[in-house]
């Protein structure tokens, strides 16, 4: 006679402290087992009200709520809000500061993904590349302080332009020394972690979605670029000078934990590569700001732009009635519209990928809550 066992089904809370969870996270899973048969993200834990608190706030005074929204990639945060007015304003922006804004905004993107491939390492149990990969990121930080005056919330984008114009010591030769070197760090980051059967044999395979998934929950950004669609904000809908630069748009197919990682290495490449360009073609004189009334008020109407984060597509929508406030602003934040993926990925997948699974959705919880 076969006696089958059979163990009831349990509820485990992952968070809201767990250090792999990429902020103040919690996602109650329903087990099987070792099976996750349900996962219910609960969100929230983060909500500052940005939204709402920008209706009572100048377009100016707004700019350093973003910076606490992906405070990974704040310089593109900053950019994304004054980019949005400046299009309803019509306004024609020095090609100076176009320049630096390039430069600022790539940096924080190879800032931004040398935070998730040293966090994401340590998610599925390997140490040495976090040292690696903070280590280059700290070059990227001095730099970003040196322009701005802060390490990570910059409000260092003005609407008409920038705060502040390059350091007059050498900055720029040190950016583009900083690119030269990063393009041997990425060498032995493939050296030590991509060519690793180890890494290939944990992430291969897992947490698989097709095109079709990726397109109906709205992904952007790598989450999509991995079923094969070529959609990236800075060649489909060019903003600022981005149609000045060569790099190209990395597309996988794979659709799993691998094609994720590989893009992301990728990306670090193209930016490197943007900015090496950006810092030889930068402008030897020109303005930082354009001509700007000394209180902002942009007409009345409705405006929506959006451009490429490390995340994603992050959208900005403006409803203007003319005054100094925004009457309404709201976000299109990649982080929360990626999330929306996870619990369909994480049935009837073993427990211990949960984390590896969360972790290449890339989210920031500060942009989720908002």
């Amino acid at each position: 006679m076969t006696v089958t066992l059979r163990t009831e089904e349990m509820i485990l809370n992952v968070g809201p402290q767990h250090p792999s969870t990429h902020g103040v996270f919690r996602v109650i899973l329903k087990l099987d087992g070792e099976t996750i048969v349900e996962a219910t993200p609960v969100i929230g834990y983060l909500h500052r009200g940005t939204e709402k608190l920008a209706e009572d706030l100048t377009y100016t005074q707004i700019i350093p709520y973003t910076d606490r929204m992906d405070y990974l990639s704040a310089m593109i945060g900053n950019y994304a809000l004054v980019h949005a007015v400046e299009t309803l304003m019509g306004l024609e922006i020095p090609e100076r500061a176009e320049y630096l804004r390039v430069i600022a905004m790539e940096l924080n993107r190879i800032a931004s993904h040398l935070v998730w491939f040293g966090t994401y390492l340590l998610d599925i149990g390997a140490l040495t590349p976090f040292l690696y990969a903070f280590r280059e990121r700290e070059k990227i930080l001095t730099l970003l302080a040196e322009l701005s005056g802060a390490r990570m919330t910059y409000s260092y984008m003005r609407i008409g332009g920038v705060k502040w114009d390059v350091p007059d010591d050498g900055w720029l030769g040190r950016v583009e020394r900083f690119v030269d070197d990063f393009e041997r760090a990425l060498e032995d980051f493939h050296a030590l972690v991509t060519g690793n059967e180890i890494v290939q044999a944990r992430l291969q395979g897992v947490g698989r979605y097709d095109q079709e998934t990726a397109i109906a929950y709205g992904l952007t950004g790598v989450n999509l670029r991995s079923t094969g669609v070529a959609y990236d904000v800075r060649k489909a809908k060019p903003y600022s000078i981005y149609d000045r630069f060569e790099f190209e748009v990395p597309v996988r197919t794979e659709g799993d934990l691998w094609a994720r990682y590989l893009l992301r290495m990728e990306e670090m490449e193209q930016s490197r590569r943007i900015v090496k360009q950006a810092v030889r073609q930068f402008p030897s004189g020109g303005e930082i700001m354009a001509r700007m009334p000394k209180l902002i008020r942009p007409p009345a109407g409705e405006v929506y732009t959006s451009v490429e984060s490390p995340r994603g597509e992050l959208g900005v929508a403006i409803v203007s009635e003319g005054k100094p406030q925004p009457y309404r602003i709201h976000f299109r934040r990649p982080s929360f519209v990626n999330l929306q993926l996870l619990p369909k990925l994480l049935v009837g997948q073993n427990i211990a990928n949960m984390v590896a699974i969360l972790g290449s959705i890339d989210i920031v919880l500060g942009e989720v809550d908002a």
